[in-house]
């Protein structure tokens, strides 16, 4: 599985972050991805929790 976030549609809400602190941060008004598995989230819930649908999963 591999999780992106696209810079241009992202808008720094942080929702993804809120979420799953261990997978997501915010960086300048950005969410990075720090880690691309998680035990402790569902990560299609964080992707599809996104307002501008910037989270994509490959799996």
């Amino acid at each position: 599985m591999k999780i992106t976030v696209d810079e241009v549609r992202c808008i720094g809400c942080g929702t993804c972050a809120a979420l799953c602190e261990q997978c997501f941060e915010v960086v300048d008004g950005i969410s990075k991805v720090k880690k691309q598995e998680c035990d402790d989230c569902n990560l299609e819930e964080v992707a599809q929790s996104c307002p501008v649908e910037a989270i994509q999963i490959e799996k």
